[in-house]
């Protein structure tokens, strides 16, 4: 990730169902083929990438920079891995800072390609180090789910693309050159572009980009799986490879694990780690090595990196039944004595009442479900009660209630109410939605 520059701040919104139409997803329930099972991707495999890329900077003065050596060493191992599980590669060149660079393009075979998924990470380094969480980790994360698409001879029903792009430390050169490059009606090919920049970082958060809430959702859910809390992803704004996507009209997402801001107490809390120290202390040094990487965040990452790839690109979907509202916003539930915490989506635009059979679909990432008590509060303020307490010792809800919420005007504000009633737990609303 390239050198930080200011920045403003966004808060995220509640994504609405036709954010997640657009590309492609919807509720299981409602998916007319059933998406294959993505596959654990084996972290062995992607640190000896990570030891290859660490070899290669060891033999090229220590780095993996755009213009020297080391980056045409790393590109040309990438892509012999490509080219030998199948891939169609092709390698493009631009100039930068008076120096050639390179970006590496591989397809997979088949897939609609007015439809593309692309998958991307930059591979160069700073000249001060073998740069090997960033962007190491990414680049092999990424290769290796590449290669998993290979093993399991996917036949996605979109095309699927990979991109490591050169010369992201001197400002996105390569990405930008590569979006560029392409015409107007090929960018409207892109249905997606998901960045991989550090996804290993030795102290490690789990952040997940905001910029489309559809995107955003699919790696939410994936880690709402392993009862992993996320935060939206701020610090890398504008400084990777998805600006240039962004800024060509292309929904973007992807995952950063932290770079050189410190970690907050209740960030530690959190997901471990030291409090007080940098996500990557060695962030742009020559301690970047393959020492500086932690195991379970680069697992975890790039396992997550498959499960978007193959929910986003397999499976033909079809809209939910009925009109969707949804808000994906995290928030907090406080430990018990804490008081109730709610979750709002407007309704606006329907005629009449809300149905006898309103579906409520509630999704919360918590370690101990039986203390929570959850209600539906509709627009007069009546509550329907969802879930009550109880000595239910499994982690998260993740399920749809049928609601008789007949005699409530639909246009409105209705909430979700959630209140824990024991202590020693931790968790938040990670979405909910109704459909109507």
């Amino acid at each position: 990730m390239r050198t930080k520059h200011p920045r403003s701040s966004r808060a995220a919104g509640a994504a609405l169902a036709v954010a997640a139409i657009g590309l492609g997803l919807a509720a299981p329930a409602a998916q007319a083929k059933t998406t294959a099972a993505a596959p654990d991707i084996p972290v062995a495999n992607v640190k000896a990438h990570l030891a290859q890329l660490q070899q290669i900077a060891n033999a090229n003065g220590g780095n993996r920079a755009h213009g020297r050596a080391g980056y045409k060493a790393s590109l040309d191992y990438v892509k012999g891995k490509l080219d030998a599980a199948g891939f169609t590669t092709s390698v493009q060149q631009f100039t930068s800072s008076g120096a050639t660079g390179y970006n590496l393009i591989a397809d997979w075979p088949g897939g609609d390609t007015s439809q593309t998924v692309m998958t991307g990470a930059h591979l160069d380094s700073v000249t001060g180090g073998p740069g090997i969480n960033d962007n190491g980790s990414g680049t092999a994360g990424v290769l290796e789910t590449a290669l998993a698409v290979s093993r399991a001879q996917l036949k996605p029903d979109k095309h699927l693309r990979f991109g490591w792009f050169g010369a992201e430390e001197l400002g996105m050169v390569g990405s930008k050159n590569y979006v560029n490059s392409l015409s107007s009606a090929d960018r409207g090919k892109i249905s997606a572009y998901l960045n991989f920049d550090m996804i290993g970082s030795p102290n490690p958060g789990y952040f997940v980009y905001d910029d489309d809430p559809a995107l955003e959702k699919v790696f939410k859910d994936y880690f709402a799986t392993l009862s992993i809390p996320t935060e939206i992803e701020t610090e890398g704004d504008g400084r990777s490879d998805h600006a240039p996507f962004k800024n060509a009209g292309i929904r973007v997402g992807g995952l950063f694990s932290g770079a050189d801001y410190s970690k907050t107490s209740a960030q530690a809390q959190k997901w471990g780690g030291t409090a007080g120290r940098a996500f990557d202390a060695c962030y742009h040094s020559s301690c970047d090595t393959s020492a500086n990487i932690d195991d379970t965040a680069l697992d975890h990452n790039s396992d997550a990196i498959a499960y978007a790839l193959w929910q986003l690109s397999t499976g033909t979907t079809t809209p939910p039944t009925g009109d969707t509202y949804e808000n994906t916003t995290d928030v907090t539930i406080p430990d018990s004595p804490g008081a109730a915490v709610t979750s709002s989506v407007s309704v606006t635009g329907r005629t009449g009442n809300a149905p006898a059979a309103l579906k409520v679909g509630v999704n919360i990432v918590h370690t101990y479900s039986g203390d929570l008590v959850v209600d539906l509060i509709g627009p007069s303020g009546k509550a329907y009660r969802l879930h009550n307490s109880s000595s239910d010792s499994t982690p998260n809800i993740n399920t749809t209630y049928t609601v008789n919420a007949s005699t409530e005007t639909a246009n409105g504000t209705w909430k979700l109410k959630v209140q824990d009633k024991g202590p020693q737990d931790t968790g938040y609303i990670n979405s909910w939605k109704l459909t109507f």
